[in-house]
């Protein structure tokens, strides 16, 4: 497998002692089996007491919550992942600096994603949102619906590609991920019509909407084109859609393992925040959804 430069080789999971956090661990598990790295468990409490080394926690202690949220995610990555390297971290610190912190050494930061149920709308607590438009690492959503756990491990990969703008960090790790599964990369890309190819009656113009999509699909394959070179071995279903880029990435995202999405990161926005792209994606979609910071 392909190595990037400066990879640190390390996926750090944010706990909070939810099933969400705990699912997390089980799919950051997985993916450092996949990447040959280590695994670190996170949690961050600003109440931490200090402890001795050898001190035993019960009920009544201080620091019994952090220390119960540890084992069980201990005991649910190694139950998965036996030999597994592991790192535990409990600090004394902000959750949302200490996320930051961690993401800053690690290569991969994944968090789960609550759950609302029939509605398939899932919600990202306030933490997470910030660490998400704040980090420079990539950040790994993921839900609670372990029953799905299985199939998504052979479902196919799915990066939104909006094409107005360098992705080279996106693609990468989209290639990455369906070359460490063994499955087919799915692009997509959606493209609002022009204006011109409305009638004034409101209807669609034939020959303006087969040409917009002509034009996209051609920019999309120009896009891969590189890519595919990069990594023969990786099987690529282009997909242009004449949707809003949000809707045309949920629809395509219909029973994927995981869905790569971009967010533009800019060292001088004064208010780090993430687009309606990804918002869509991390409120509605149907599987554990990445999040990539490019220039």
């Amino acid at each position: 497998m392909e190595r990037s430069e400066g990879m640190k080789d390390v996926i750090t999971v944010g706990l909070d002692g939810t099933p969400e956090s705990l699912s997390a661990a089980r799919w950051a598990a997985q993916e450092a089996r996949l990447r040959n790295a280590r695994l670190r468990l996170l949690h961050a409490w600003v109440m931490l007491a200090p402890e001795e080394a050898a001190h035993r926690v019960d009920e009544q202690d201080q620091n019994y919550w952090p220390h119960r949220i540890m084992d069980e995610a201990r005991e649910a990555v190694r139950a998965q992942e036996p030999d597994l390297p592991l790192d535990e971290a409990l600090v004394t610190e902000d959750p949302l600096e200490a996320l930051k912190g961690a993401a800053g050494e690690s290569d991969l930061l994944v968090l789960g994603s609550r759950d609302l149920g029939p509605l398939s709308r899932y919600v990202l607590g306030e933490i997470g949102l910030q660490t998400v438009a704040q980090t420079e690492t990539p950040v790994v959503l993921v839900r609670a619906r372990h029953e799905t756990a299985a199939t998504e491990r052979n479902a196919d990969v799915v990066v939104g590609v909006s094409l107005h703008e360098p992705c080279e960090a996106l693609l990468a790790f989209a290639f990455h991920s369906a070359a460490r599964r063994g499955v087919t990369l799915r692009a997509v890309h959606g493209r609002h019509l022009p204006a011109h190819a409305y009638n004034r009656g409101g209807g669609v113009e034939p020959y303006a909407a087969e040409m917009t999509a002509k034009d996209a699909q051609g920019e999309l394959s120009e896009a891969l084109r590189p890519w595919r070179e990069r990594f023969p071995e990786v099987r690529v279903a282009e997909r242009v859609e004449l949707e809003s880029p949000a809707s045309a990435l949920l629809h395509g995202a219909e029973d994927a393992g995981l869905l790569v999405v971009g967010r533009r990161h800019k060292r001088r926005m004064l208010a780090a925040r993430i687009g309606h792209v990804v918002q869509a994606a991390v409120h509605h979609a149907p599987c554990a959804v990445a999040v990539v910071p490019h220039e």
